[in-house]
């Protein structure tokens, strides 16, 4: 389990350098630290327990359960946290992406970003196409289209106009 979360903490903070500029608060990271934290004290408990089983130690088989019954209320916590905040949390992605938006121009590294989010998603804005109505890029470009991230991989000759949106 501990190599498990191990991998999955490493995961998102080798993730997270694809999407920084959409996660600009350091914190984003926090869950990927907490994860490896985590990782490294069940390796710890593990052995704990292994020993303590071995020895048949009824001192460490106690403090064994102490720290399991801890991890669970921990557990608990957390889970009863991100379903309580978790429209907190849904709130300030959409208000983070939504200012990146605004910036994008199609040559900045921001729309580059925003390009790359678009294809790997498989999405159109951060809730959909009518989301770039509002942007400055599209009020400048005066041609009444999206950028062509936001086109279907399997549409042929997708321009982005806005009169096919089921190429989108």
């Amino acid at each position: 389990a501990a190599a498990g979360l191990s991998y999955v903490g490493a995961y998102v903070i080798n993730t997270y350098k694809s999407y920084d500029n959409f996660l600009q608060d350091k914190y984003a990271l926090l869950p990927a630290v907490i994860i490896l934290c985590v990782a490294v004290v069940m390796f710890g408990i593990g052995l704990i327990g292994c020993c303590a089983t071995f020895r048949e130690s009824r001192v460490g088989l106690g403090l064994f359960l102490a720290i399991i019954l801890v991890i669970f209320i921990a557990e608990v916590s957390a889970f009863v946290l991100g379903f309580v905040y978790r429209e907190k949390v849904k709130t300030d992605v959409q208000g983070t992406m939504r200012s990146v938006f605004e910036k994008y121009d199609g040559k900045n590294p921001e729309s580059t970003v925003v390009d790359y989010l678009q294809e790997q998603l498989h999405c159109c804005g951060v809730k959909n196409y009518s989301d770039w109505t509002t942007t400055q890029w599209f009020n400048s470009t005066g041609n009444n289209s999206v950028p062509l991230s936001c086109c279907q991989q399997e549409a042929k000759n997708c321009t982005g106009h806005l009169d096919r949106p089921q190429e989108l």
